[in-house]
């Protein structure tokens, strides 16, 4: 951590820097660990955690904080902004690029632009002209952006199910509405939301099987496609796992299996998997995901049983195979008997044998 010369409300916190050293340990860097050392930076951390920034940054390898201090928070929050703006006014604080204090005094005519995380968030408007920072070397004031600034709707203000039906996912988007299930899904809004919405193909061709559900299993079924915490697509690439979603119930799992290998995110429960194919929405609170099948919970439905294996035909035998295996059963071919062996005799029975006397023949 460096205190740059001439900077009164921001603090540049070198993690590139600190990756060098954790890397041999195979620990992460920790912004809210590192940022709990220095109490004046109190405010700032704080709403790093409350906006999930924190966890961003602490997935990123080469990354630089310039960490307002609390009177610089204190003049922020001041304006009376949304937490949504808040975040991504901060998010123009978090450098995706390392800027230490020899590449600071190398800045060509004192002044640099970098990209931030307000344009990797994707909040940031397109063009992105406001994504990147001036940084200055004597910066002494938090980084002003009117686009950062402006009022933005959180997503618990916008309507979930038109939010889905709009990009892809109509027929899970229709069903949930005409369910029960669509009050659970509002209700976690507020405290986080990872919805996994089939796309409209999928869906529809799963409809004859739902419709064969009970009330309870179909009730079920929708709440299985939704988990009651926020998750980031970076989280959900960096995280293996269970998770117990909206339908978990004491003995009633319903949870899945998280997994991800790269940029590939599969959803795994014991009789599907599901792979994770676009992002409608990943803003905090609320994660919305398209996947490519419907997930189906063991609690609902049983795993097929795998085909038989292919019955072998048989080939016709040749004429020679045949007399072949005719010579191999045939009883002839038996070890022979003793009579076999005998040769044939010729036996005389003398003229004074009556009816009533015994003939031994050995």
């Amino acid at each position: 951590m460096q205190l740059l010369p001439g900077s009164a409300r921001t603090l540049m916190l070198s993690l590139s820097a600190l990756l060098l050293l954790l890397c041999c340990a195979t620990e992460a860097h920790n912004i809210t660990s590192i940022l709990a050392k220095n109490p004046e930076f109190s405010t700032f951390n704080h709403y790093l955690t409350v906006t999930h920034l924190a966890n961003e940054i602490n997935l990123r390898e080469t990354i630089t904080v310039c960490a307002v201090d609390n009177p610089g928070m204190s003049d922020l929050l001041a304006k009376g902004l949304s937490i949504y703006a808040i975040k991504n006014v901060l998010s123009l604080h978090i450098l995706l690029d390392y800027f230490g204090a020899k590449k600071l005094h190398q800045i060509t005519n004192g002044t640099a632009l970098a990209a931030t995380m307000y344009q990797a968030t994707g909040s940031a408007p397109d063009p992105p002209a406001s994504s990147t920072s001036l940084i200055s070397k004597g910066a002494s004031k938090i980084l002003p952006s009117e686009e950062a600034e402006a009022p933005t709707p959180g997503p618990s203000e916008q309507n979930l199910t038109a939010l889905m039906s709009a990009h892809g996912c109509k027929v899970f988007a229709d069903t949930l509405v005409a369910s029960d299930a669509q009050k659970t899904y509002e209700d976690n809004l507020e405290g986080g939301l990872t919805v996994f919405c089939p796309m409209d193909d999928v869906f529809k061709s799963f409809l004859p099987k739902y419709k064969n559900l009970t009330a309870d299993g179909k009730l079920s079924l929708l709440l299985y496609h939704g988990i009651p915490v926020y998750q980031s697509l970076s989280l959900l690439k960096s995280s293996n796992g269970v998770m117990n979603t909206l339908a978990t119930d004491g003995a009633k799992k319903y949870d899945f299996t998280v997994q991800n290998d790269g940029e590939v995110v599969t959803l795994k429960t014991k009789i599907v998997t599901a792979r994770m194919t676009g992002t409608l929405l990943d803003e905090q609170p609320l994660g919305i995901f398209t996947i490519d099948k419907v997930l189906l919970p063991k609690e609902l439905f049983k795993a097929e049983a795998p085909a038989p294996a292919p019955h072998r035909r048989l080939k016709p035998m040749l004429p020679l195979q045949r007399r072949a295996l005719h010579r191999r059963q045939s009883p002839l071919r038996k070890l022979p008997t003793k009579i076999q062996r005998t040769k044939r005799l010729m036996i005389t029975v003398p003229s004074d044998i009556t009816a009533g006397d015994s003939l031994l023949y050995c």
